[in-house]
């Protein structure tokens, strides 16, 4: 594998510097990677990150539209000079084109994001699910690429469990399903035991798909390091035993040692 230039190398240190602030679990996840993958996952899980966080950075849905569709453009046209003088979309660029990475899973992902601008309720548990693959499933099945794993339903699984925790950690909000609401009765704005069951049938959905991918990937040859990210997810469900638990607020995080003791274990493992 080709040395990348200097200022490559400092892009590549970019996009772990910004996985390191915004999530300290996703960057140990990493740390358990062969050292020369590192660079690379650091590149695609920084792009979902920068991805994810227009919702936050914008005032208005159109800007974070706007913000979308630069990466949609730097991913499907000639990388301009523009282009590669961002670090995280030349590290990812360098990154996809070293790996022969799908460019329509990428540009999918960016896409998905466009749903966090607006608050309008998410329909089912499948278009949920969807929207899980597309943000949460398809780095893993990127980042197994680099570890030269083929296809298997492990990594798809284990993005639906840790996408649907992420659901679980925000406030009980938008991205619940209001067929899943409907059908106990729930309101997002109320704490009420109908809210917590519907929750709960989120939960018991992303343990399933959980239990389901350490199931496929005891058969898993390589690529057993790109499962960790899910590897906490356990962890995070169980808060929802916890007596302070309020749905309004989401899921409170657990101790850092105690995911970290969880993720060493993985790595130990199967990868979850």
């Amino acid at each position: 594998m080709d040395r990348p230039t200097a200022a490559a190398e400092a892009h590549y240190a970019h996009c772990e510097a910004l996985i390191r602030e915004r999530d300290r679990d996703l960057w140990l996840a990493c740390l358990f990677a062969p050292q020369p993958a590192r660079r690379h996952l650091h590149a695609i899980y920084a792009y979902a990150l920068e991805t994810s966080d227009v919702r936050a950075k914008v005032s208005q849905p159109l800007l974070g539209e706007m913000r979308l569709r630069w990466w949609t453009d730097a991913l499907t046209g000639e990388a301009s000079e523009g282009t590669r003088a961002h670090p995280v979309a030349d590290a990812l660029l360098d990154t996809i084109a070293r790996f022969d990475l799908p460019r329509d899973e990428l540009v999918a992902l960016a896409d998905a994001h466009v749903a966090d601008l607006y608050d309008d309720q998410t329909p089912d548990m499948a278009t949920l699910a969807d929207y899980c693959r597309m943000t949460s499933a398809a780095p893993m099945r990127w980042a197994a690429r680099i570890f030269g794993a083929g296809p298997s339903p492990a990594f798809d699984a284990a993005g639906l469990a840790l996408g649907l925790t992420r659901v679980l950690r925000m406030p009980a909000g938008a991205f619940v399903p209001a067929e899943l609401l409907a059908r106990h009765g729930a309101d997002v704005h109320v704490n009420s035991p109908a809210l917590r069951a519907a929750l709960a049938e989120l939960r018991d959905s992303a343990l399933s798909h959980y239990e389901a991918a350490r199931d496929a990937a005891a058969a898993l040859e390589a690529g057993r390091e790109a499962l960790l990210p899910a590897a906490t997810v356990p962890v995070y469900l169980a808060r929802m035993g916890a007596r302070d638990y309020d749905p309004l607020r989401g899921l409170g995080d657990p101790s850092p040692l105690r995911r970290q003791w969880r993720l060493w274990r993985a790595a130990r493992g199967v990868g979850l």
